[in-house]
Order: C-alpha cells, then sequence, then structure tokens
C-alpha cells in the first residue's frame, strides 16, 4: 500500500437526492405553532448544508445512509431518532458518520430535544457497539473534546464544491 489511500467501498451506490420542499403558508408564518417533523429534521441534515461521507465527496443523502423514512420525531416528547445505514456492513467509519448525524442535531435543534442517533438493525458488523459509544453522552462529549476529532467531524459537516 506504499503511502496510498484505500477506501472500503470504492464503488458506492449514488441514489438521487429527495430535492427542496415547498413551504406552505402556514409553515413559513412565525406566528403559527409549527411542531418539528420528520421532514424538517432531514431538511435540517441535508437541505442547505449536507454532511459529507468520510470517504467520498458525496453527501449521506446520495449514498442512502440516511433516509427521511429512517427519521422519527416526536415533538410533544421532544425527541428526535434517526437510523443510519451505512454502506457496507463492515464501515470503520459508522460511528464517525453517527456522530457527525449528532452534532449536526445537537447544533441545529433547541436544547429541549433528546438525540438518538443508531444505525439501522442487521446493517452493520458492529452495531451494537458503535450505538453504545453514540448513546453514551460522556464519549460523544469526550469525542468532541478530541481537537482532531472534531475537525474531521466538522469537515464532514462542511459544504464542498461540486
Amino acid at each position: 500500500m506504499s503511502g496510498e489511500t484505500r477506501l472500503e467501498n470504492a464503488n458506492p451506490v449514488i441514489f438521487q437526492r429527495s430535492g427542496e420542499r415547498l413551504l406552505t403558508a402556514t409553515e413559513e408564518d412565525e406566528d403559527v405553532h409549527d411542531p418539528i417533523d420528520d421532514r424538517e429534521i432531514f431538511d435540517i441534515l441535508f437541505d442547505y448544508q449536507s454532511i459529507n461521507d468520510p470517504e467520498h465527496p458525496l453527501s449521506l443523502e446520495e449514498l442512502n445512509v440516511v433516509e427521511q423514512v429512517r427519521v422519527k420525531v416526536d415533538d410533544a416528547e421532544s425527541t428526535v431518532g434517526v437510523e443510519f445505514t451505512p454502506t457496507i456492513p463492515h464501515c470503520s467509519m459508522a460511528t464517525l458518520i453517527g456522530l457527525s448525524i449528532k452534532v449536526k442535531l445537537l447544533r441545529s435543534l433547541p436544547d429541549r430535544f433528546k438525540i438518538d442517533v443508531h444505525i439501522t438493525p442487521g446493517s452493520h458488523a458492529s452495531e451494537e457497539a458503535v450505538n453504545k459509544q453514540l448513546a453514551d453522552k460522556e464519549r460523544v462529549a469526550a469525542a468532541l473534546e478530541n481537537s482532531s476529532l472534531l475537525e474531521v467531524v466538522n469537515q464532514c459537516l462542511t459544504t464542498r464544491s461540486i
């Protein structure tokens, strides 16, 4: 491998992005209480600044890692759940991908929300270990205190030029 970087999934399947959602007058009216729903969470993750895959110049939406049907919101209970599906069952970037999703939501949503990010059941060889890391507040906080890891997460959250 003489200094080369080998991609785990050199030829991923690329999916079409979902496109912009048309907003209704009620949704645009700031005086009307508009509960947060699954599409709004999906929009937070992918509309203006997509979450990028750590290995490819593609978004997690384009790789079908996150789909709107795998986003669950209960505005009344202040909970958000996002399931993500790595492109390969042994993806070594799964924890980084989950952490990037969690950080994007932590930065975007009101503090009242409890955010649960986890791997789609049966889609990853280390599903239990990755989910345990992502669910542990102290591990997430420690990861975000690591400046090198935070830099990589921020790169996943940075808009890439096309």
